[in-house]
């Protein structure tokens, strides 16, 4: 085997590859890597990427193919890529529209080349309670009742299905996007957002009209979903996470399309408008009284006839919302988001019921463009005092992180970023209200929670807009789709365990352009030596997968600063 020393990375057996952080082609190899594989570990020398059934599908729904993945690998591994891994990733690309989902009539069909993968569907027992019926050798029939069901449990079988099927017309609407905004500035898409649409549209074809759009926070996730609206010309039902992003969605409708206010509804606890363009909640469509009765708004999904339901912030699609995805595959489906990851692991589901990524913006090159900030990743470890160390020794497992989110030793490095950055928009932000409470009261900041009125959270992010509220304690309710273009510091004291998306969504509240050098700062603060420090290794990941790279500094100076 030929040892290429020069190159930086190492493809083992199990599908792992090893990436060298402080070889010349980082960030060449990086950025290739990202397209296919997915970042497990990322130590300060070898970071260790691992590719899958799903990421490789998803970049073969994305148009790279087995031979651009295999080429790419040889050119940049130092031991050549083994030869059972070169088979495993055509096998899993070539997986990938193996078998199509066509229709005839009020039926579906399952249609491949490949007899011998009939065959094998055929003698699936979790597959015969769809009712399929053999009509040759390489076609399956079955109803069209069962389309996003059998989606799923045929990506769990191995055979990622091209769904071909088509899509009902839905409700006609006039929807034409302006040359001018309301305020008089020129409108227009940007390339990368015209290159979105198109991938999701494809021109109308049976290829087009589903799938996820991935891009950092800050890139016009909601123009591009209101362009992919104005191609379609249908009645729209748009979810989002929280009443301050339905108002945004709205705000952006009206103000970059000709469609008149009283098209659009707002459908949330506060208002039920059912308009022929409706932005909706998740939390009002998954509200019940109790665990054990239905679901009472629900049924938003049938009170139109949607031609295309907009997912924003698909990694946050809850389990019930998934349930009744399964059953309306014949509407068009458009997931937004800014990072694929969902906690729950959920991401087949994602693939199967919303759709395929059909495009990615890499964020370091959209920040190389100029249309996001240049942001600066700083991790400060914070020791323990003896008294809360103590504490946080004798906790029980499931408490040891909360003690260490908390350490009071925190405020007193909040109070000298403050200072550092006297004169510029501040975020701080947390996970315990409890803690953020003692931080508001201790430095005379505003603080918004969800238990805050929305008037009253709205007047607040207006007044940070302005600059007369120039920082602002934030709980997790600023995790999601808040507008603070000005924002050019975030405070990270505490978060949700190791959430990668959670890392990412908060480091895009400060990633909106900024005048002048267009930089920006995300502080970690980390208890030193606590599980907190472990999970924030974990939280890191998606960023560093981006192109991000962590400064990691000790508060009291007993160290010097490293890079990972």
């Amino acid at each position: 085997m030929t040892f290429h020393k020069d190159r930086p990375l190492i493809v083992q057996t199990d599908f792992c590859v090893l990436l060298e952080v402080r070889h010349p082609a980082f960030e060449e190899a990086r950025a290739g890597l990202a397209k296919f594989a997915d970042l497990v570990k990322s130590p300060e020398n070898i970071h260790t990427y691992r590719m899958s059934s799903l990421s490789l599908w998803n970049a073969a729904a994305a148009g790279l193919t087995s031979e651009e993945i295999i080429g790419f690998l040889e050119r940049h591994a130092k031991f050549g890529v083994p030869t059972a891994v070169k088979q495993d990733i055509r096998r899993f690309v070539e997986r990938y529209g193996l078998v199509r989902m066509e229709r005839l009539g009020d039926d579906l069909l399952l249609v491949s080349e490949d007899v011998e993968a009939i065959k094998e569907m055929v003698s699936f027992r979790s597959l015969r309670s769809y009712g399929l019926c053999q009509v040759d050798s390489q076609t399956l029939r079955f109803s069209a009742r069962y389309r996003g069901l059998l989606k799923q449990e045929l990506v769990k079988l191995g055979f990622p299905v091209e769904d071909l099927a088509g899509y009902s017309r839905g409700e006609s609407l006039p929807i034409r996007l302006r040359t001018e905004a309301d305020g008089g500035q020129a409108f227009g898409l940007r390339e990368y957002q015209r290159s979105a649409v198109d991938s999701f549209y494809r021109e109308g074809s049976l290829h087009g009209g589903s799938g996820v759009l991935v891009l950092p926070c800050g890139a016009g996730k909601t123009v591009i979903g209101i362009a992919a609206m104005g191609k379609l010309n249908c009645a729209t039902l748009i979810l989002t996470s929280n009443s301050t992003s339905v108002r945004q969605w709205k705000r952006e409708i009206l103000d970059k399309t000709d469609v008149s206010e009283d098209l659009v509804g707002e459908y949330t606890g506060m208002q039920k408008e059912v308009r022929p363009i409706t932005v909706a909640t998740y939390q009002i469509l998954t509200y019940r009284k109790s665990k054990d009765d239905p679901f009472v708004h629900m049924d938003l999904f049938n009170k139109r006839d949607w031609g295309l339901i907009v997912y924003d912030e698909v990694h946050l699609l809850p389990a019930p919302v998934f349930r009744v995805t399964a059953d309306i595959q014949a509407t068009r489906r458009l997931g937004l988001t800014a990072t694929l990851i969902r906690e729950d692991g959920r991401e087949e589901d994602v693939f199967s019921l919303v759709g395929p990524k059909r495009y990615e913006m890499p964020w370091k090159e959209l920040e190389t463009q100029g249309w996001i900030a240049s942001v600066e990743c700083v991790e400060i470890r914070v020791p323990m005092a003896d008294k809360e160390k103590e504490a946080y020794l004798a906790a029980a497992p499931r408490q040891k992180m909360r003690e260490a989110s908390v350490n009071p030793g925190k405020l007193k490095v909040v109070r000298e970023l403050l200072n550092k950055h006297d004169g510029e928009q501040i975020l701080i932000i947390g996970q315990y209200l409890e803690q953020l409470r003692q931080l508001a009261e201790a430095t005379k900041l505003p603080m918004i929670s969800g238990e805050m009125p929305y008037e009253e959270r709205e007047a607040l992010y207006s007044g940070f807009r302005s600059g007369t509220v120039p920082a602002l304690i934030v709980s997790k309710v600023a995790n999601f789709a808040v507008d603070l273009p000005d924002a050019a510091v975030a405070i990270q004291i505490s978060g949700s365990f190791g959430s990668r998306q959670e890392e990412a969504q908060r480091l895009g509240r400060i990633l909106r352009p900024k005048a002048g050098t267009n930089r920006a700062v995300f502080y970690t603060l980390v208890s030193e030596d606590t599980k907190e420090q472990e999970f924030a290794l974990n939280r890191q990941l998606f960023l560093i997968e981006q192109g991000y790279r962590y400064r990691i500094e000790w508060a009291d100076g007993s160290k010097e600063a490293v890079s990972i």
